[in-house]
């Protein structure tokens, strides 16, 4: 492994317009995975607008990767239903990271990066990296794929390594 860029801290805030699985609604839980690492939200019955604010933690390391989320529908007596599944490519936050420490930014807000929906993401309107008391943060709205509807909102935050003494 490379090395670690630090620790990211995903809060997964809510759905909005998620699918229905089951006869009149979804029981939703989702999924996280970055690399090797995965974590995943409690399931909220009977909701296709569920609201988690949960915080998932993570090891953020060189090289950076993609920030995967499936979002499921818990059943009891059959396997979970899929209820689409979103990516995060984390190289914009890593590197709005970077220019923190380059510009030196720690007090109030600073936008250091915007990044917009396209092709390549999943994201559903235009997103902002900022520095906020020393801390990257990054609010986003992703697109459910391979589902009629649905979007999830996290709230990202690249908290910095601790750094080594020299004693």
């Amino acid at each position: 492994m490379g090395e670690q860029l630090g620790l990211l801290k995903v809060t997964v805030v809510q759905g909005k317009r998620l699918v229905i699985r089951d006869f009149k609604t979804s029981d939703p839980y989702v999924v996280l995975k970055l690399g090797n690492q995965t974590s995943k939200t409690k399931v909220i019955n009977s909701c296709l607008n569920p609201v988690w604010n949960e915080e998932l933690n993570f090891s953020l390391r060189e090289p950076v990767g993609v920030l995967s989320l499936e979002v499921f529908d818990k059943d009891r007596f059959k396997a979970d239903d899929k209820m689409g599944h979103a990516n995060l490519n984390l190289q914009p936050i890593a590197s709005a990271a970077r220019l923190k420490h380059f510009a030196k930014v720690s007090s109030g807000e600073t936008i250091l990066r915007k990044v917009v929906p396209d092709t390549d993401n999943c994201l559903a309107r235009e997103s902002s990296i900022s520095c906020m008391n020393g801390e990257v943060v990054q609010s986003v709205w992703l697109r459910l794929c391979a589902v009629e509807s649905g979007e999830i909102e996290l709230k990202i935050k690249l908290i910095d390594p601790p750094v080594a003494s020299s004693n």
